[in-house]
């Protein structure tokens, strides 16, 4: 057999090697993508260009060994990665900012620190919740019923607290101060009380605990005011939506309730002051001037 027939059968061999290489890659990452996108609620084909951009990869591999290991194609090979390395260094640099999008997209799917649908808060600015995950950016629907579009690669760089991971629980701090002249304990009480009644309110007490008989809501005196003692009540929910709404409840029911046990809510008190009106000058004459 000589070399030319030689040369023709390793490159056939390369390249089918490469194929059944790249659809062994494809099939595991498909796999590895759907499961991913499961647990983030995000449709796969979102992903889906990944999979064939690891085939490309995989057979301009197999065209790399065949063009260097071929003597005759060896120059040529060259010339043209030569040339593909200028092409990719001006593509790289103009596409620089979308290609850390998807670099980012893909963290997200690997690391998972947030899914369709969780409750997170992006910096100091950004909280809302999760609607949509691409490859570029995520979609963050607020409070206000508005979209924010986040580039991944901004998210990648931002503390997340996401209230949803692992434990959906959340502990809320309800806080309210009273006039130092008020019935503390009855306050704690009736803080207490309201808190355990609402609906959204939840035993999150551990064995021990209640063993122990501790209270399901602890309401502690956090400080000393100006003019107020001020309390806080540690009140669980199932989640942060229900956990906001239900302390927007209890403030209204605990002002109705302080209100009629006498319990007082100070609030600033300021002294005004009114200084005597000066008297205006007396006019001057233009005789005066005269000597």
């Amino acid at each position: 057999m000589n070399e030319y027939w030689k040369h023709i059968i390793f490159a056939a061999i390369v390249l089918v090697v490469a194929y059944i290489a790249g659809k062994i890659l494809k099939f595991f990452i498909s796999r590895y993508f759907e499961r991913s996108s499961k647990t983030l609620n995000v449709a796969a084909t979102n992903y889906q260009f990944l999979k064939n951009a690891v085939n490309l990869m995989v057979f301009i591999a197999a065209l790399i060994v065949i063009f260097y290991t071929i003597p005759g194609l060896k120059t040529i090979g060259a010339t043209l990665l030569t040339s593909a390395g200028i092409f990719a260094a001006i593509l790289g640099f103009a596409s620089q900012q979308a290609f850390a999008n998807i670099i980012s997209g893909v963290f997200i799917v690997i690391f998972k620190p947030f899914r369709v649908g969780d409750v997170i808060q992006i910096g100091k600015d950004v909280e809302g919740i999760v609607e949509d995950i691409t490859l570029r950016h995520s979609i963050i629907t607020n409070f206000q019923n508005r979209r924010i579009v986040i580039p991944n690669s901004v998210i990648s760089s931002e503390t997340i607290i996401n209230s949803h991971i692992e434990d959906e629980k959340t502990l809320n701090f309800l806080e309210v101060g009273i006039s130092y002249d008020s019935d503390l304990d009855k306050a704690i009480e009736i803080l207490r009380d309201e808190a355990i009644k609402h609906p959204s309110s939840i035993d999150n007490r551990t064995s021990a605990e209640k063993k122990k008989k501790e209270p399901v809501v602890r309401v502690r005196v956090i400080a000393f005011g100006d003019s107020s003692m001020n309390l806080r009540a540690y009140v669980w929910s199932e989640d942060t939506l229900e956990g906001f709404a239900m302390k927007c409840d209890l403030r209204r029911t605990i002002k109705l309730r302080f209100d009629r046990e006498g319990i007082e809510i100070p609030f600033p008190h300021r002294t005004i002051v009114y200084k005597d009106k000066k008297q205006p000058l007396t006019d001057i004459s233009d005789d005066s001037f005269i000597d």
